[in-house]
Order: structure tokens, then C-alpha cells, then sequence
């Protein structure tokens, strides 16, 4: 009695294997790990691949963690339910070739959707984020469960055998992340990085395939037929990239940009980023402003100081380098030093852009935020704010510390200018100006009256200094550079601030505050 019944644990935590032998460890953790990786990949560069049509914003970034989260849950969910219905030998393969698939189609799915979904709207954001994502990483979430399934042949080993593969595949997808984030999106076009991770899909699924219908025998015979087709069309999936519209030229490490000529200035070129117009430059007049707030940049510029006199001028943000090229040509021997996140518009500056560095403009390519705190006090003449994430100032580079840096390197008499882009009930660009006055003595702000009156969307500049603002000169010059262009100061400028929160590197949700009502 007491035999058979210290014998029944045992009968019972053996599970034995409907579905034969256990997978190699190494192969179980191969999978694992791999599969785990490739959705880490796909949500990196999902990013970069809805960027030029819905933009890099917060909204954005938050989708992407959100549907690809949603994806992984689902696919594990459904993995699961498979793998007690069907042997997983006959699974495994399928899914990592369908994944192949769908990330393959992923690239003209999304560049032929995006043309249509244009925007920030949120279902736009939404759906354009599901095709990126959710189907490559589903089917990828669908392998752990099945390899955790043949891997559990004794009741006694399960936490044993969930937590390894677990462990191995939080592994894989820290792996992926850091590899995609630091390496390939710097060294490769995210076509050739889904490209690629479809074919190491589609050939690990075929592989695999291959070795299970030679380990198992003819029960998989059918399934690696299936593999194999679906291989095959795989490659006609992936084929349309060829003729799917493609907004880039060159992709950087942060945006999507292309540079086009102006059909009516044959000197005139304009910089895209994420299919946003982000800057214009005239190769032969660099004195030639085109778009309105560098006109109103410039007229600040002009009357900063008297006329010819050099300055030492420090840029956050390059783009098309527009205003220091201006700079430099109005002003000899101005130092113009250009703080730019992206090596890759610095590159692109110098190839289209009629960008020459030397003493009079130079660029440091690095973090606009650490790389002031590390500049000299009272050792600027002019600082220009304008730098962009998409269509938002970057939030670290809109918060009163970040001002109260910049007003720092300034020296007595200087100045602060910054470009601000708003659209109705202006939020943000109500936030902004009351955060630079919360630090500068003396704060204008500059734009249409029709913006300002909250009737459309536009450019602001804020103008700031602990000297007096030579406002009528601002006046004057915008009256010659930009007649329609005006300039709200004291009271009536404090009315349309109102009571606008402060940003502060504790609380700065300028994605939220630029969100149209």
C-alpha cells in the first residue's frame, strides 16, 4: 500500500511525449532566442518605417511598444492553444516562414498605406503601426510556447525548463534591441534590414524544416512542401519593395530625408525630413531665406548687433545649416558652431546642401542638451534653438533648465532665439514662451497675427535676452524682410501666455501639448 502509493507522483509527473523527443537544447534555445530577437528588430525598425508618413512623435513610439506588445501576447496566447492541439514539429517551420513573409511584405504593405494615412492622426498612427508589426511578431510570439511544449517531458522539470527558455528569450530581445539600435540602424536602410531579417526567417523556417522531416520521417513530409511553397511566395511578396514608393534618399540613424530641387529657383534646394520640409538653401545665395521664420531668425541677427560685426553664434540643430551659412555671409568672421544630433544630415549637409566647414561654420555632431552644459559661460553672442524631433522641439531642449543653460553661455547683451512650431489652441507654444520667461528678463515672440490669434497652425520665434530687446529695430528689418510677420511683447504678450505651464525636465509632454484639440 505504501509502495503503490509513493509510486503514483511518479507515474503521474511523468508526461511521457505524444509528439516524440524533446528538441536539442541547443536548437530549443536557438529558437527561442532568435524568434525572441526578430520581433525586437521588427519594432526598432517599425519605427523608422512609419516615420516619413505619420512622424517620430511620442504618439508614435507608444504604438509601436503597444501593438507590439499586443502581438506578443496574442502569439504566445495562440501558440500555446496550437501546441496542445497539433504537434509542434509541424508548426514550427510554417511559423517562422510565414513570419518571413509577412516581414517582407511588411515594406510595400506600409510605403503604399502610408501614402493614403498620411498624418498624425491617431487612427492613422494605429493602423499604419499594425502593418508594420503585428503579423511578423504574432506568428514570431507563436514559437516559444510550441518549443516550451516539446521541451517538457518530465512534471518535475517545468519551472526548470520555462524559466531557461524564458530567460533565453528576454536574451534574444535585449540582444536585438541593443544590436538594432547601436549598429544596424546606423549602418543599414531599413529596407535591407527587413529585407535581411526576412530572408534569415524564411531560411531558418526552411532549415528546420528540413532537419525535423529527417529526424521525424514522413509525418513532416507535408509540412516542409508547405514551407517550401510558402518560401516562394515569400519572395513574390518581397518583390514588390522593388515598386513600392520609397519617401527617402537616404536614410540617417534618425530620419527619412530627401533633397529637392525648387522647380523655380534652379539654385534652390529643399531638405526633407520624414517627408516634413524642414529647410531650404539657395547653393549660390546664401543670404536667401526662404521659409518665413528664418527670415524672422535673421532680422534678429541683423539688428543683435551693429552691422558687419562678427559674432560668436552657437546653433542646437543643423538641418539644412540655413542660418549659419546666412550668418557667415552677413556677418564675416562669425564663429558659427552647429550642434546636430544626426551625423547623417551633416554628411548630406556637405553632398547637396553647399554645406563648407571651417573656421567660420563648424559642426559637432552629438546631443544638443549635453553638449551646451559643457560650453564656457558668457561665451556666446547668439544662440539659435532649432532643432526638431519630426515637428516638435525635442522635450529635454524645451524645459526652463535647458533655457536656463542657454541663458548661461550667453553673454550680457546677447541674445536667445527659437523656433517653435504650433497649431490651434497653441498649448505649446504658450508653454514655451512662459518657460524661456521664466529665466530671461526680457521675452518677444514673433509670428502672424493670424497664428497668434489661434486661427491656423505656424512657426513662432521667441526672442529672449537679460538685456533690453532692440525691438524697433525687429520691427524695422521684418517691416523690409516679412511686412506680415509681428511682434508681441509685455503685457499683451503676457495676456497670451496666460497662465501656460512651465516645462521642467520633470514634466515637459510637449508631444501632448502640440496635439490639436
Amino acid at each position: 500500500m505504501n509502495s503503490a502509493s509513493s509510486q503514483t507522483p511518479v507515474r503521474s509527473a511523468q508526461l511521457g511525449s505524444a509528439t516524440g523527443p524533446a528538441l536539442p537544447k541547443g536548437l530549443a534555445a536557438f529558437l527561442v532566442f532568435f524568434s525572441s530577437g526578430a520581433v525586437l528588430v521588427l519594432e526598432t525598425a517599425a519605427l523608422r518605417l512609419v516615420g516619413p508618413y505619420v512622424g517620430v512623435t511620442l504618439q508614435v513610439t507608444s504604438s509601436v511598444i503597444g501593438i507590439a506588445l499586443a502581438a506578443i501576447a496574442y502569439g504566445a496566447w495562440a501558440g500555446g492553444w496550437l501546441a496542445d492541439r497539433r504537434d509542434p514539429r509541424t508548426l514550427l517551420a510554417p511559423a517562422l516562414v510565414l513570419a518571413g513573409i509577412a516581414t517582407a511584405v511588411t515594406l510595400p504593405a506600409v510605403r503604399y498605406a502610408g501614402e493614403v494615412l498620411r498624418g498624425g492622426a491617431a487612427s492613422a498612427i494605429l493602423l499604419l503601426v499594425a502593418l508594420a508589426v503585428f503579423v511578423p511578431a504574432m506568428l514570431l510570439s507563436a514559437v516559444t510556447p510550441m518549443v516550451v511544449k516539446l521541451q517538457l517531458s518530465d512534471l518535475r522539470r517545468t519551472g526548470q525548463v520555462v524559466g531557461r527558455l524564458s530567460s533565453i528569450g528576454t536574451l534574444g530581445a535585449v540582444t536585438a534591441t541593443l544590436v538594432t539600435g547601436f549598429v544596424l540602424v546606423a549602418a543599414l536602410p531599413s529596407t535591407v534590414i527587413l529585407l535581411g531579417l526576412a530572408v534569415s526567417l524564411g531560411l531558418s523556417g526552411l532549415i528546420l524544416g528540413g532537419w525535423l522531416r529527417r529526424t521525424a520521417g514522413e509525418q513532416l513530409t507535408g509540412p516542409a512542401r508547405v514551407s517550401a511553397s510558402l518560401a516562394v511566395l515569400g519572395l513574390l511578396g518581397a518583390g514588390l519593395t522593388t515598386i513600392a514608393p520609397n519617401p527617402c534618399d537616404i536614410e540617417t540613424a534618425y530620419h527619412c530625408a530627401r533633397v529637392e530641387t525648387d522647380p523655380g529657383r534652379a539654385s534652390g534646394r529643399t531638405l526633407l525630413l520624414n517627408s516634413a520640409r524642414h529647410s531650404y538653401v539657395d547653393l549660390a545665395d546664401p543670404t536667401h531665406l526662404e521659409f518665413a521664420y528664418t527670415r524672422w531668425i535673421g532680422a534678429v541677427a541683423d539688428v543683435i548687433a551693429p552691422a558687419g560685426r562678427r559674432l560668436d553664434a552657437l546653433h542646437l540643430g543643423g538641418g539644412g545649416f540655413t542660418v549659419p551659412r546666412y550668418l557667415t555671409a552677413t556677418r564675416p568672421g562669425t564663429e558659427n558652431v552647429v550642434f546636430e544630433i544626426d551625423g547623417g544630415l551633416v554628411e548630406l549637409g556637405e553632398e547637396k546642401l553647399g554645406l563648407r566647414q571651417g573656421p567660420e561654420l563648424r559642426a559637432v555632431v552629438g546631443d544638443a542638451r549635453m553638449l551646451v552644459a559643457a560650453e564656457a559661460a558668457e561665451s556666446q553672442d547668439l544662440v539659435v534653438g532649432d532643432a526638431f524631433g519630426h515637428l516638435v522641439v525635442p522635450w529635454h531642449l524645451a524645459t526652463r533648465e535647458m533655457a536656463a543653460e542657454v541663458r548661461r553661455v550667453i553673454r550680457p547683451g546677447g541674445g536667445y532665439v527659437q523656433n517653435v512650431i504650433d497649431y490651434p489652441p497653441l498649448r505649446l507654444i504658450r508653454s514655451e514662451v512662459a518657460t524661456v520667461a521664466a529665466e530671461f528678463r526680457q521675452v518677444a515672440l514673433i509670428a502672424p497675427p493670424a497664428a497668434l490669434a489661434g486661427e491656423q497652425g505656424s512657426n513662432f520665434v521667441i526672442v529672449a535676452s537679460d538685456a533690453p530687446l532692440p525691438l524697433a529695430a525687429v520691427r524695422d528689418r521684418l517691416s523690409e524682410v516679412d511686412p506680415g510677420a509681428v511682434v508681441l511683447e509685455g503685457a499683451a504678450l503676457q495676456e497670451f501666455v496666460g497662465d501656460a505651464l512651465v516645462l521642467t525636465d520633470d514634466y515637459a509632454p510637449v508631444d501632448q501639448l502640440l496635439a490639436t484639440a
